[in-house]
């Protein structure tokens, strides 16, 4: 199965179902299976923000609770929309749906940039150590 490394808070709020889309630099032609991997990074300045840790709290984490270097999840990866517009409030992508609410705090939607739908998002019921990697790698652990 293929994996992506991301780090916290951002792996958790996907775990959790409250991030449904992981914004990057670029696309991928990937659909399908994808295991969501917690890096061993903890943006701490955004597990601050209020939006993020009223919602981490929400799920009883905190910054200093927050799994690292484990799969949290899996997921099924649907299309990288292109991001067309990003007023600070509302993203445009590719598709003319609009991101907005909580969901623009969690992700980077600035123009140009590529936001990965995220569906069937499975937490597993233990987080299991892994090493991750940078782009898209092969996770050979349990299948969704």
């Amino acid at each position: 199965m293929k994996a992506i490394t991301i780090i916290q808070p951002w792996a958790t709020l996907i775990a959790v179902l409250e991030k449904r889309f992981e914004t990057r630099g670029w696309s991928t032609k990937h659909r399908g299976p994808l295991a969501i991997h917690a890096g061993k990074k903890i943006d701490k300045a955004a597990c601050q923000q209020p939006e993020i840790k009223a919602e981490l709290a929400r799920h009883g984490y905190t910054a200093d609770n927050l799994p690292t270097g484990a799969v949290l999840a899996t997921a099924t990866m649907m299309f990288p929309h292109h991001v067309e517009e990003d007023n600070g409030s509302i993203a445009v992508l590719s598709d003319d749906s609009l991101v907005q609410g909580d969901e623009i705090w969690f992700g980077d939607f600035s123009k140009g940039r590529y936001a990965w739908e995220l569906a069937d998002v499975k937490q597993l019921p233990e987080p299991i150590p892994a090493r991750g990697m940078q782009g898209l790698w092969n996770w050979e652990g349990v299948q969704p």
